[in-house]
């Protein structure tokens, strides 16, 4: 049985996982920082705009990663309660097996930042600034 390797992989994966939470957070922490530092400078343009949406982006394409990560622990939680025979390890090939180019790509990571954990403060963040520039 090959439970504690999938426990070891579940580990290092869950780890990651969580890691990726942490750092979609600081991407939503610079957003509200540039917003403060924009209306602090009393520099309200659709530079900024754009820069926020960039970080925006940037929260989707990490949450794509984090998502990835999490199909392969659901993956790995039904091998050791099920006492699979699969293979540990195949988080590289599982990623590649489903790999994504292009223009499917870009639609998932258009799908991951229209979800409401991740669009939330960025959208609030980007209206904020076009109410304040449109005044």
């Amino acid at each position: 049985m090959k439970t504690n390797e999938f426990k070891t992989e579940w580990c290092l994966l869950q780890n990651q996982f969580d890691s990726y939470e942490k750092h979609s957070l600081y991407i939503k922490l610079l957003s509200v920082i540039v917003l403060l530092v924009a209306e602090i400078s009393d520099v309200i343009s659709i530079f900024i705009v754009l820069i926020l949406m960039v970080l925006w982006l940037q929260d989707a394409i990490w949450k794509t990663f984090q998502s990835r990560t999490e199909l392969r622990l659901l993956q790995i939680e039904k091998y050791i309660s099920e006492e699979s025979e699969e293979s540990e390890f195949q988080f590289n090939s599982e990623y590649h097996r489903v790999c994504l180019s292009g223009l499917s790509l870009i639609n998932e990571y258009f799908r991951q930042s229209i979800r409401p954990t991740v669009a939330f403060p960025h959208i609030v963040l980007i209206l904020i600034l076009l109410v304040q520039y449109a005044l």
